[in-house]
C-alpha cells in the first residue's frame, strides 16, 4: 500500500514539470552517452573483426614459422588438409633506386606472395589490374612489384621505373591501394612492397639465419574444425615451433589494442560520470529544498520518513531513467552518425549498429552513479522533523543512517568491481577509482579551506575600503554551498584534463627529445657472419662514428616453463606473444647488471643455461634454477636459468630478454645485429657504402621508428584528451547548474546592496570577483592534483622522467578562471536588472 501511495504522490508532484532537474538530466545523459559511444565503437570494431576474420587473416587458418620455410613433410601435411594453400614470406628490407644524385634507399616491409594470393578479399591496385599481371614477368624479363603510395612518392618512382630488393631488380607496375590481409601483419617498420615469392629466390634476402616469417594460409573444406587441425599438427610435428591462428581471431594484436584502449576510455568516461554526480547531488538537494513545504505538510498529516523517502526516490528515479535513456539514445546514435568518418580512418573493418551490451553497461554505470549521489541527500531528508522544516528552509544536516551508508558504500564497491571486471584492467580500474576518491576528498577539503580563508580575509584590514572584494570574499565564506559545488565539479574535470595533458607532454618529450639523444642512429639487421668483419671495419675507421655494438641474433618462441606449457604458467604475458630475440654469449655484455645468480664460465660445455630479464622473471614468478624451453628453428632447447639481469630497452639499443651460452646454439644458422651511433654528416655515407657492399643488410633509421611511435601516441593521446574534455564539459554543466540554482539568492543579494546604495558596477564587480576567485581556487587545486597524477603515471607507469609543462599548467588555471567568470557574469544579468522594491516586496 505504501509503495502504491508513494508512486501516486510522486506522479502528482511531477505534474509541475522537471524544473530544476535539467542539470541532473544533462549530467547523466553526457556521462552515459560518452560511455555508450565508446563501447559501441569498440563493439563495432569487434564485430567487424569477427565478420571479416577470414579476410583479415587471408584464409580460414594460418601457420606461421620463424626463420624458415615449411619442410617438405610439413607442406605435404598442409596440402592434404587444405582446400587451397597459399605461401607468403614477410620481412623488412631496403629498397634501392637510382636517383639523380646516386642510389637512394628506404626501409620497406616486403611481402612475397604466390599465385594463390589473395584467397580472400581483393587487392586494389592503381592503375587497376590483376595481381598476377602486376607481379608477373614484365617486358624486358624483370619481375613486377607494387608499392604503397607513400613509399613510391618518397623514392620518386612512377609506373615502369626499376627498384631493387637485395640483388634482385623489379619493375614498379602499380601502387598498392588496399591490401586485404594487412590487419594480420601486425606492426611493420616501413611501407609495404609486394612481389612474387619466387622472384626473391636470387635476392640474397632469404639466406639461412636471416629474419623472415613464412606464413601458410589455408582455405579449409566445409565442416573442418581449426582447433582439431592444430591438435593434429602438434601431434605430428611437436617440435616445429609453428604458431597457429584461425579466422575467429584474424587480427589478435589489433583486437587486444582496441579492447584495452576502449576499456581505458570507458574508465575516463566513468570519471566524467563521477563529476556529473556532483551535479546530480546538488540537483537533488535543490529539489528537496524547494519541496520543503510539501514534505512538511505530508509529515504533519502523518507521513512516515520511509514514505517520504519512497516518494522522492521514485520521483528522482523516474528523472534518472529519463536521463539514462537520453544518454543511451545519444551514445547509440553518435557512432552511427559518424560511421562514414570513422570507417575512413579506422585501419580495420567495423560494423556500426546499436549493440545491446555496451548500452546495457553504460545504463548500469549511470544507474549506480545516480544511486550513489542521490541516496545521500534523500537519506538525510528522511529524518527531518516538520517543525525544523517550517523553521529552516535549508533543512537538517548530518550524516545518513548506517543502513544508508552501507548501501552507498555497497553501490560504490559494485560500481568499481563491475568496471574492473568488464574492462579486465583491475589494477588500472582500482587506481582510477582511488584517484577519483582521493580527488573528491582533496577538493572537498580545499573547498572548506577556501571558505575559511575567504571568511578570514573578508574581516582583514587588507580589504578595507574595497567593498567589492569584501562582498566577494564574504559570499565565498558564507554558509551557502557555492564554493563546494564549483571547486568539486570544475576542479575534478580540470584535474583529469591536467593529468592527461602532463602525461601526454612527458611521453612526447621522452620520445622526441630525450630518447634521440641516447638512441643509435641506425639499427642494422641480417648481417651474415662472414660480413661482420668488413662491416665493423667500415664503421670503426669512420671518425664520425662514436660507437658500434653488435650481437648474434636468432628468434625463438618460449614454449615451456619448468616442463609445463608456458601459457599455463605465464598466462597471456607479452613475452609469449610471438617470437622473441635470442642471443648467445660466453661473457656478460659490457654494462650488464646481474640481479640474481651468476654468469656461467667462459668454457661452459654442460647442459644449456640462460640469462633472463629480471623484470620478466619477476612478472612470471621464476628465477635461477627454473627451466625454460625455447623453440629455435623447429628445435626445442631446454635451458636452466643461471642468472637474472637488468634489460633496458629505453635507449633503443641492443637488449635481449634471453641470452644462452654459446654451446647451446652452436651450429644454428643465425645473423648479427648492430647499433651505430654516428654524427648526422656521416649518415648518408654509411647507408650508401654498406648498402652497396652488403645489399642484404637492412638498416632501420631509429629516428623514423621514433617518429612513427610518436604519431601513434598522438592518436591515442587525442582520443584520451577528447574523453577527458567530455569530463570537463560535464563539470562546466554542473558549474552552470550551481550558478543557476544560486541566481535567486543573488537577486535578493543585489536588491539589498542596491537598497544600501551600491551601484550596478560595484555589484557586478563583487559577482565577477567571486566567480574569478572560485575559478582560481578550482584551477589551482586541479593543477596540483593533475601534476601529482601526471607525475605518478609518468614515473611509475610509463617510466619516463617527469617535467612540468608550464603552458599546460597555466592553461588549466586560466581555464578555471574563465569558466567560472563567464558563468558568473551570465547569471549576474538578472540580479543586476532586478528592481529592489519588487524583489523585497516579494519576500513578504
Amino acid at each position: 500500500m505504501s509503495v502504491a501511495l508513494a508512486a501516486r504522490l510522486a506522479r502528482r508532484d511531477l505534474r509541475g514539470g522537471l524544473r530544476g532537474f535539467w542539470v541532473l538530466l544533462v549530467c547523466l545523459a553526457l556521462g552515459v552517452a560518452a560511455i555508450a559511444a565508446v563501447g559501441s565503437v569498440r563493439a563495432s570494431i569487434q564485430q567487424g573483426l569477427a565478420q571479416q576474420g577470414a579476410a583479415l587473416l587471408g584464409g580460414d587458418a594460418q601457420v606461421s614459422l620463424t626463420y624458415r620455410f615449411a619442410e617438405p613433410a610439413e607442406r605435404a601435411w598442409l596440402e592434404d588438409r587444405a582446400a587451397t594453400l597459399s605461401e607468403i614470406v614477410d620481412f623488412r628490407s631496403m629498397v634501392v633506386t637510382e636517383g639523380p644524385e646516386g642510389p637512394e634507399r628506404a626501409l620497406t616491409q616486403v611481402k612475397g606472395v604466390d599465385a594463390a594470393w589473395p584467397m580472400v578479399g581483393t587487392a586494389e591496385l592503381d592503375p587497376p589490374m590483376p595481381v598476377a599481371e602486376a607481379l608477373g614477368p614484365q617486358p624486358g624479363g624483370l619481375p613486377g612489384g607494387v608499392m604503397a603510395p607513400l613509399l613510391a612518392d618518397r623514392l620518386g618512382l612512377d609506373q615502369g621505373d626499376v627498384f631493387r630488393l637485395g640483388t634482385q631488380d623489379f619493375v614498379l607496375t602499380a601502387r598498392l591501394v588496399t591490401e586485404p590481409d594487412a590487419g594480420s601483419a601486425g606492426f611493420g617498420f616501413g611501407p609495404r612492397t609486394l612481389v612474387l615469392r619466387e622472384a626473391l629466390a636470387d635476392s640474397q634476402l632469404l639466406s639461412p639465419g636471416t629474419l623472415f616469417d613464412s606464413r601458410y594460409r589455408l582455405m579449409l573444406p566445409p565442416g573442418a574444425d581449426p582447433q582439431a587441425l592444430v591438435a593434429d599438427w602438434r601431434a605430428a610435428f611437436p617440435d616445429s615451433g609453428a604458431r597457429w591462428r584461425d579466422s575467429s581471431r584474424g587480427a589478435p594484436g589489433i583486437e587486444r589494442f582496441v579492447d584495452q584502449i576502449g576499456a581505458f576510455l570507458v574508465l575516463v568516461g566513468l570519471t566524467g560520470l563521477a563529476v556529473g554526480g556532483v551535479g546530480i547531488s546538488a540537483a537533488v538537494r535543490a529539489h528537496l529544498a524547494r519541496k520543503t513545504e510539501t514534505i512538511a505538510v505530508l509529515k504533519t498529516l502523518g507521513a512516515s520518513g520511509g514514505l517520504i523517502l519512497q516518494v522522492y526516490l521514485l520521483q528522482i528515479g523516474a528523472v534518472v531513467v529519463m536521463g539514462i535513456a537520453a544518454g543511451l539514445v545519444i551514445g547509440a546514435a553518435l557512432p552511427l552518425a559518424l560511421a562514414p568518418v570513422l570507417s575512413a580512418h579506422l585501419p580495420v573493418p567495423a560494423v556500426f549498429a546499436p549493440y545491446p551490451g555496451p548500452l546495457a553497461e553504460a545504463a548500469v554505470y549511470g544507474l549506480l552513479t545516480a544511486f550513489v549521489f542521490t541516496l545521500w541527500p534523500l537519506a538525510r531528508s528522511r529524518r527531518i522533523r516538520p517543525a525544523t522544516l517550517f523553521r529552516d528552509l535549508e533543512g537538517e544536516g548530518g550524516w545518513p543512517g548506517p543502513v544508508f551508508l552501507a548501501l552507498i558504500l555497497g553501490a560504490v564497491a559494485l560500481l568499481v568491481g563491475l568496471a574492473a571486471w568488464l574492462s579486465g584492467l583491475w589494477v588500472l580500474t582500482l587506481s582510477v577509482a582511488g584517484g577519483v576518491l582521493a580527488a573528491f576528498l582533496v577538493l572537498t577539503l580545499a573547498a572548506l579551506l577556501v571558505r575559511r580563508v575567504a571568511r578570514a580575509a573578508a574581516r582583514s584590514r587588507a580589504v578595507r575600503g574595497r567593498p567589492a572584494w569584501r562582498l566577494a570574499l564574504s559570499a565565498i565564506g558564507g554558509p551557502r554551498q557555492e564554493a563546494l559545488s564549483v571547486i568539486l565539479s570544475l576542479g575534478l574535470g580540470l584535474t583529469v584534463l591536467s593529468a592527461v595533458g602532463q602525461v601526454e607532454s612527458n611521453l612526447r618529450h621522452a620520445i622526441q627529445a630525450e630518447l634521440p639523444d641516447r638512441a643509435p642512429t641506425y639499427f642494422f639487421l641480417d648481417i651474415q657472419p662472414d660480413q661482420l668483419d668488413g662491416f665493423l671495419t667500415r664503421l670503426r675507421d669512420d671518425p664520425l662514428v662514436s660507437e658500434v655494438e653488435t650481437a648474434p641474433m636468432l628468434r625463438g618462441i618460449l614454449t615451456g616453463i619448468n616442463g609445463r606449457p608456458a601459457r599455463e604458467v605465464a598466462g597471456d604475458h607479452w613475452v609469449l606473444r610471438g617470437d622473441r630475440g635470442v642471443t648467445y654469449a660466453d661473457q656478460p655484455p659490457p654494462g650488464t647488471t646481474i640481479t640474481d645468480g651468476a654468469w656461467w664460465d667462459a668454457d661452459h660445455d654442460g647442459p644449456p643455461v640462460v640469462s633472463l630479464s629480471s623484470e620478466v622473471a619477476r612478472e612470471i614468478g621464476i628465477g635461477p634454477g627454473d627451466t625454460l624451453t625455447v623453440n629455435i628453428l623447429g628445435r626445442d632447447i631446454t635451458a636452466t636459468i643461471a642468472n637474472l639481469r637488468e634489460v633496458d630497452f629505453s635507449d633503443a639499443g641492443i637488449g635481449f630478454v634471453m641470452a644462452l651460452n654459446t654451446g647451446a646454439l652452436q651450429g644454428a644458422p643465425h645473423t648479427h645485429i648492430a647499433t651505430v651511433h654516428a654524427e648526422p654528416a656521416a649518415e648518408a655515407a654509411i647507408l650508401r657504402d654498406l648498402g652497396s657492399r652488403y645489399p642484404n643488410i637492412t638498416a632501420v633509421p631509429v629516428r623514423e621508428v621514433i617518429d612513427q611511435a610518436a604519431d601513434t601516441l598522438s592518436g591515442i593521446a587525442a582520443a584520451i584528451a577528447w574523453a577527458a574534455s567530455a569530463t570537463l564539459v560535464t563539470g562546466v554543466v554542473v558549474l552552470i547548474g550551481a550558478a543557476a540554482a544560486g541566481e535567486r539568492a543573488r537577486v535578493f543579494e543585489a536588491a539589498i546592496l542596491k537598497t544600501l546604495g551600491a551601484t550596478r558596477g560595484r555589484v557586478l564587480a563583487s559577482f565577477a570577483l567571486r566567480s574569478a576567485l572560485l575559478g582560481l581556487a578550482a584551477g589551482a587545486v586541479a593543477l596540483l592534483g593533475g601534476v601529482l597524477a601526471g607525475w605518478a603515471v609518468s614515473t611509475r607507469v610509463m617510466e619516463v622522467a617527469f617535467r612540468l609543462d608550464l603552458p599546460i599548467a597555466v592553461a588549466i588555471v586560466l581555464g578555471g578562471v574563465v569558466a567560472t567568470l563567464a558563468t558568473g557574469l551570465i547569471f549576474a544579468m538578472r540580479p543586476l536588472a532586478a528592481r529592489p522594491a519588487r524583489v523585497l516586496r516579494a519576500q513578504d
